[in-house]
């Protein structure tokens, strides 16, 4: 029998995640899902939430709501502001990190968490403890899994085969066993089904 979550106080933390809700819902793009428009944000958090708690239904309360806060506000620091070299794109992502853990902080304060846990929120979000951590591994899995069911296609439309095939094998090495069993079964198209093979596929021998 499975156990029941119970927050250390309920309220608190349906509002934390009403906040983050809030927050992500002002996202400008949308993106269809189910025959809907939705906020994408506020669409990424639910998927990313849904996977955390199939890989994990017993997730802690920080677990809980580091996914839902991950990719918090993500769109008020677009791509678009940093060069658009390697080093301008690995800034980028440096500076969101700081920027969701700094945003997701505030809420968790406002709402009356105490420092403790908005540090080991941060801490999951920023994945500062990978791979040793077995919370922070059940996020990447849940990452990897909305990647490769929800952003995987359209990335492959517009990618070509050699960078497509290398992130899909750069996902699967951070995945778990668990995660990879969950990937396999996800409903592919036919190309996206071909390019996961192929990034499967053993290395061809050198001899």
């Amino acid at each position: 029998m499975n156990e029941v979550f119970r927050p250390v106080e309920a309220k608190r933390f349906q509002t934390a995640l009403s906040r983050f809700d809030e927050a992500n819902a002002r996202d400008p793009h949308h993106e269809a899902f189910e025959g809907q428009l939705h906020p994408r944000e506020w669409l990424y958090s639910r998927w990313l939430s849904d996977w955390v708690l199939k890989l994990s239904p017993g997730a802690s309360e920080a677990l809980r709501l580091a996914a839902r806060c991950q990719h918090l506000r993500r769109w008020e620091i677009p791509r678009a502001s940093y060069p658009m070299d390697r080093a301008g794109y690995l800034r980028w992502r440096a500076d969101l990190k700081k920027f969701h853990a700094e945003k997701s902080a505030e809420i968790l304060r406002e709402v009356g968490y105490d420092e403790t846990t908005i540090r080991r929120v941060q801490e999951l979000n920023l994945k500062q403890l990978f791979p040793n951590d077995p919370e922070t591994r059940v996020l990447e899995d849940a990452l990897c899994l909305v990647f490769l069911e929800h952003q995987f296609a359209a990335l492959a439309a517009k990618t070509t085969e050699d960078k497509i095939i290398s992130a899909l094998r750069k996902s699967w090495g951070k995945m778990t066993p668990a995660a990879r069993d969950q990937a396999l079964k996800l409903n592919y198209g036919d190309r996206e089904r071909r390019l996961l093979e192929l990034a499967l596929a053993p290395a061809p021998s050198s001899s």
